[in-house]
């Protein structure tokens, strides 16, 4: 039975018609629908552009980097690698004819031939070169002392080309590095130091496998200065926390104004120079056969 009502029978009329109002909101709904497809493939192109605009950032800003650091790297490469003076100049010429067949182009050492010479300064070219134990003849245990092949101021420039090229210790400018230096204290810290292999008087002394502590007659100062400082072959070390400079003053005047002199410590015998051990037991031995023989003698006559 249906209604009369006029609401109810426009109701029904709508809905059996399909009226305006059910497609609008079919329209509503696909509208609705399509919104949210479009805004769901805009995010991703959005994510996707702002990516790309930092990579453009960070490559552009690389370019400026690269752009900036090749205008200015000449600048600070010339800073970094200072000029040569002109003694060093001549040292390096020197070094390049003699020196670097074994220690290298830029002295850094070749293995089998020549140590680096990076850091030894020029206290160790001036021992070694002043000595004439560099440049080397041939390779032995240990390169003996010989006239040197270098004069006193390629000396100089050779040492002031390696002290240049890495820094290191240095001789004190002067040639009397014994003045105002104490003898006896001298004595002292030769005998603690230094006599265990140069001996007591100086004469120097035999060490394992070919290796010596050389004599100390024919060194210089500058020489004697330049070993404490550098330790060459198998010398230790003396730097001046070991040895103060005033203390290496006064072994370099014990050395040179007694171990020097003519008359030996031990007496009027040379025997080696190592002081008076050696010759009382000489004295000793001569003096027991000399006794005996003497006793026999007599025994024999009587």
């Amino acid at each position: 039975m249906t209604s009369d009502t006029p609401s109810a029978r426009t109701g029904a009329a709508g809905s059996d018609a399909g009226g305006p109002g059910t497609r609008a909101s079919r329209g509503d709904r696909q509208r609705g629908i399509f919104a949210r497809l479009r805004s769901g493939r805009s995010a991703p192109r959005s994510r996707g552009r702002r990516r790309l605009g930092a990579a453009v950032r960070l490559v552009a800003a690389l370019i400026l980097a690269g752009g900036a650091y090749t205008v200015f790297a000449p600048g600070l490469q010339a800073q970094d690698t200072p000029q040569l003076s002109s003694a060093a100049q001549e040292g390096k010429a020197l070094f390049d004819v003699s020196c670097v067949s074994c220690h290298g182009r830029n002295a850094q050492g070749i293995e089998g031939r020549g140590p680096s010479l990076i850091g030894v300064g020029s206290a160790s070219v001036e021992f070694q070169v002043g000595s004439g134990r560099m440049p080397l003849g041939r390779q032995e245990a240990q390169a003996e002392r010989k006239p040197p092949v270098f004069n006193e101021d390629q000396t100089t420039q050779l040492g002031q080309y390696v002290q240049e090229l890495g820094g290191g210790p240095q001789v004190p400018e002067r040639e009397n590095l014994r003045e105002g230096g104490d003898v006896a204290e001298g004595g002292e810290l030769y005998r603690i130091n230094c006599a265990a292999c140069h001996g007591f008087g100086g004469g120097g002394g035999a060490l394992s496998s070919g290796k010596f502590a050389p004599n100390l007659k024919p060194a210089t100062d500058r020489q004697l200065y330049a070993a404490m400082l550098t330790g060459p072959q198998n010398m230790p070390v003396f730097g001046d926390n070991q040895i103060r400079p005033e203390e290496k003053a006064d072994i370099i005047a014990f050395v040179q104004e007694t171990l020097k002199h003519e008359q030996d410590p031990g007496g009027f015998f040379n025997l080696g120079r190592f002081g008076p051990s050696t010759e009382g037991l000489a004295i000793f031995l001569v003096g027991i056969v000399a006794l005996v023989f003497t006793s026999l003698w007599i025994a024999g006559k009587s």
